[in-house]
Order: C-alpha cells, then structure tokens, then sequence
C-alpha cells in the first residue's frame, strides 16, 4: 500500500528544511520528529506540536495554545500545539524546534551507554 499524502507533514518538513538531521517516523496516528536521534515533535491530524518544559510552556500558553491530546481521555503536557505564525515562518519555527530538541537533550543523553557528540 502506498503512503498517504499529507500536505501539512510536507510543509512543515519543507518549512524546518534547514534544521540539520531532520526525520520523521510514523506515530500516533501521525508523525513523529527527530533531529537525529531526539524526539522533539509531534505532527497529528494537521496540527503541529513541540516538546515544552516548565521554562518554555509559557511560550505556546502565552499565544493561547494546548497540550497534545491524541484522544479524548489522554493528554501530552510535554508537547504543546505550535502557534501559526511560527509555522508559517521557517526561521521562527527552526529556531523554536531547535529549543524543543534542547528540552529532550538531557533525557536522551541519560540513556545513553556511551558518549555521543553534542548537537
């Protein structure tokens, strides 16, 4: 069977083009985003979501926006919804994914065996 077309997951692929390791895995229903190995997004049902942290919530909060919910009975806190202005500008929203890849850093790196180099 042939994958699904997905527009929004194609522009915002294309939109955070210069952010160095970039992939996506199929996941809840949508996308998962890694810059190489450190999950920092969420792409579902044409909405996008960024890792937070309790110093970077305020962020997404302050322009009125919500945690992930991939269901009715379930809601991601670590992940808010990206606010359109900064999707829709590929330097914001490069520089936003960057800060949600440093938010997953540290967790990463605790599982960790050996030694990686930094991003």
């Amino acid at each position: 069977m042939a994958p699904k077309h997905d527009g929004f997951r194609d522009f915002v692929l294309d939109q955070l083009s210069e952010l160095p390791g970039l992939t996506h895995r199929a996941m809840f229903g949508g996308y998962g985003l890694y810059q190489r190995e450190i999950f920092f997004g969420i792409i579902h049902r044409g909405r996008l979501y960024f890792k937070v942290t309790p110093k970077t919530v305020s962020l997404y909060k302050e322009q009125g926006m919500n945690p992930f919910r991939p269901n009715a009975k379930q809601t991601l806190k670590s992940f808010y919804e990206v606010p359109v202005g900064i999707i829709e500008n590929s330097e914001h929203l490069t520089e936003w994914a960057k800060q949600a890849g440093r938010s997953n850093l540290g967790l990463s790196r605790s599982r960790r065996t050996s030694p990686q180099p930094s991003i």
